[in-house]
Order: structure tokens, then C-alpha cells, then sequence
């Protein structure tokens, strides 16, 4: 299974990409998000490839994940499974891996002594404030600084924006995240808007894997493809 792999104060941060499982088009191979309509059995499949990949674990029975619905909710957990609906799991527990999903929103994770994080953060997820949400309580539950990872995600070449929805953006966070595309159209810096939230919350040790979803065949693109799958951020704390 492809991925890209890091360690972060002992904790393990992988971002999946599109290759090396199960799927047939238009997710194929590694889609990891059963509510797109892939085949179940091929994403109970997926994830199970990169559990053992990822975890030396048999499946994916020790991951725990949330119903995205972008917005600002972050949810702690202890122990592997569904946490409801969110954006962004926490846990100081060493016994769970956390996952979110994406395919064109930003991946991000935090690491604390103690703590860690998986954020799911688009446009909406920027102006709810998610990100600053999950700093507050990755810091509060762990302790020191908090160092940030930034996924796989689309960059303002490829994300034409309208004008109304970016005015939110700029209000919340500055005009830091205006971009252009391509084409010279209005766009969202996603990536910017990130480091901003991120900056605004004390994180200024801040990692960035520089890779566009939709510049890249590698990964999933719901913005270049449409139907299409999800890749996902796993965390795994210190064990």
C-alpha cells in the first residue's frame, strides 16, 4: 500500500494514497471511505491492507474514526471505533489509531507529549474554527508544544472559488488565503488558511508534505474526478 510515513515525537503519522488495494474504478485501488459508494467488502479489504501494512495488525479493528460533517466539533477517544460526528479526534490513550478521511481537504495531525490529534479541515472546517478547536484540546490533554503535519490536499491552482464563500475565509483568517488559479480565476489557498489557523493557535512547528490531490494521479481528487475514493490520515501515539 502506498504512503507517505513520518514520526513525530514518537508518534506515527502516515497519509495513504490511491495504490495497492482492491477497488475497481472510479475507486480505484485503496479507497478507504465506505460512504462513497464503493463495494464494502473492498474497503473493509483496503483498510485491512494497510492495517497490516501500517500497524503489523490483522485489520482495521484498532482504528477509531468519525462521520465527517465539516464542521468545528473535536471528540476524544479511548478506545478504537465510531466516535459520531466531527471533525477531529483526540485521544492521550495508546491503544487507538485515528483516522480521517479526505480527498481534496486538508489532512492534519498534532502531536503533543502526550497527546495527538487527526484533523479534517476544509473551507467550512477553516471558517468553523476546527482546527483551533482541536489545538485547545491536543494542548490541554498533553503537554508542551504542539507540532503540526499537513497532508496530502489541493492547492489554489486547481481550486476556483466563489466570491462570497472566500469573503468568509478572508474575514476569519486573512487575506493570506487568496489565490488564483490556472486560469487566473479567484481561489482558496487552502494550505495558507491552514498555517494561518494554525499559526493564530501558538503552532508554529508546522511540517507540510507539499503534495496537491489534484495535481497528483497518486491520490483521490473529488474536485478532478467527481466519483471518486477517499485516502485517509492515520495517527498512531507512542507506544
Amino acid at each position: 500500500m502506498g504512503h507517505i510515513a513520518l514520526e513525530v515525537d514518537g508518534a506515527r503519522v502516515a497519509f495513504t494514497d490511491r495504490h495497492g488495494g482492491a477497488s475497481t474504478p472510479p475507486y480505484d485501488t485503496a479507497n478507504l471511505g465506505y460512504a462513497t459508494g464503493d463495494d464494502p467488502d473492498a474497503v473493509t479489504e483496503n483498510r485491512r491492507r494497510v492495517a497490516r501494512e501500517l500497524d503489523d495488525a490483522p485489520d482495521a479493528r484498532g482504528w477509531a474514526w468519525v462521520r465527517q460533517v465539516h464542521g468545528a466539533r473535536v471528540v476524544e477517544v479511548d478506545a478504537p471505533g465510531g466516535a459520531g460526528d466531527a471533525d477531529a479526534l483526540v485521544t492521550a490513550g495508546t491503544d487507538v489509531s485515528l483516522v480521517v478521511l479526505a480527498a481534496d481537504c486538508a489532512p492534519i495531525a498534532l502531536v503533543a507529549d502526550g497527546a495527538v490529534a487527526a484533523v479534517h479541515c476544509g473551507w467550512r472546517g477553516l471558517v468553523a474554527g476546527v482546527l483551533e478547536a482541536a489545538v485547545r484540546v491536543v494542548g490541554g490533554r498533553g503537554r508542551g508544544r504542539v507540532r503540526a503535519v499537513i497532508g496530502p490536499c489541493i492547492s489554489p491552482a486547481h481550486y476556483e472559488f466563489g466570491a462570497d464563500e472566500l469573503q468568509q475565509v478572508t474575514r476569519r483568517l486573512g487575506t493570506a488565503v487568496e489565490g488564483r488559479t490556472e486560469s487566473g480565476g479567484l481561489a482558496l489557498d487552502l494550505r495558507a488558511g491552514v498555517g494561518a489557523a494554525l499559526a493564530s493557535s501558538g503552532v508554529d512547528d508546522r511540517t507540510d508534505v507539499e503534495v496537491c490531490t489534484f495535481a497528483s494521479p497518486d491520490y483521490f481528487s473529488h474536485r478532478r474526478d467527481g466519483v471518486t475514493g477517499r485516502q485517509a490520515l492515520i495517527v498512531t501515539p507512542p507506544r
